[in-house]
């Protein structure tokens, strides 16, 4: 079992640097009351080209969605990490709780990873209040989505949150 992983988000230097230490520009940064939004290109990842992030500390989640290469395509509309999330002035922390969340739009979300949260926490790899932190959080997010049928804008507004205007970076596919 791996330990968590870790991000850094940092809107001064235009970066997300992740577990090994990679820093990876980000084309677009947004800073909102409720966290942070980028897009960016995927590099060194061959089923997909671009990702767009929603950081949303108070919530203990970050969600994502991909644009995958033709061929590699998944049946989601956003992916969902459960996480602890910490500011340093601009910057964002985030610690990666092995739960996540798979959301078809309209049509389901499915909790994943169940295992390897379990063996994290066998381990001791994520302490006992991180899991009860990462449990609650799940189902709040779970429940948010089921009582706007599976629909994660829908939940958000819900909340007060508009995850405003996103990029649509159709030209910068290589």
């Amino acid at each position: 079992m791996h330990p968590p992983k870790t991000q850094t988000f940092d809107p001064e230097r235009g970066v997300q640097v992740d577990t090994k230490g990679t820093h990876r520009e980000i084309a677009t940064l947004r800073e909102e009351t409720w966290g942070l939004y980028l897009s960016r290109p995927v590099v060194a990842r061959p089923n997909a080209w671009w990702i767009e992030t929603w950081v949303l500390p108070e919530l203990g989640v970050c969600l994502s969605d991909w644009r995958w290469r033709p061929g590699h395509e998944r049946d989601q509309d956003v992916y969902v990490d459960v996480a602890a999330i910490t500011r340093e002035g601009r910057r964002l922390h985030m610690t990666d709780l092995y739960l996540d969340l798979v959301v078809r739009r309209g049509r389901g979300t499915d909790v994943i990873d169940v295992d390897e949260f379990v063996a994290a926490v066998a381990q001791g790899l994520v302490g006992t209040d991180l899991a009860e932190y990462a449990l609650e959080r799940s189902h709040a997010v779970l429940d948010g989505l089921v009582r706007h049928d599976h629909d994660h804008v829908a939940w958000l507004a819900s909340l007060g949150i508009d995850l405003g205007p996103r990029d649509r970076p159709e030209d910068a596919r290589d």
